[in-house]
């Protein structure tokens, strides 16, 4: 799955109730797989927003 030009893996976690995501440097959970998507956009959102403004 991808959210823009970034690749993202979804998982069931093992050890938990949950689902997870992961892209580049970001781990996020959620109950649901889109909750677990939902949670990743606003990551990736953040650090989008940090790296812009370090410029």
């Amino acid at each position: 799955m991808k959210i823009g030009e970034k690749e993202v893996t979804v998982f069931k976690v093992k050890n938990r109730r949950g689902f997870a995501a992961i892209c580049d440097d970001c781990l996020t959970e959620g109950d649901t797989e889109r909750e677990a998507l939902d949670r990743m956009m606003k990551a990736i959102n953040r650090v989008e927003r940090k790296v812009s403004q370090q410029k």
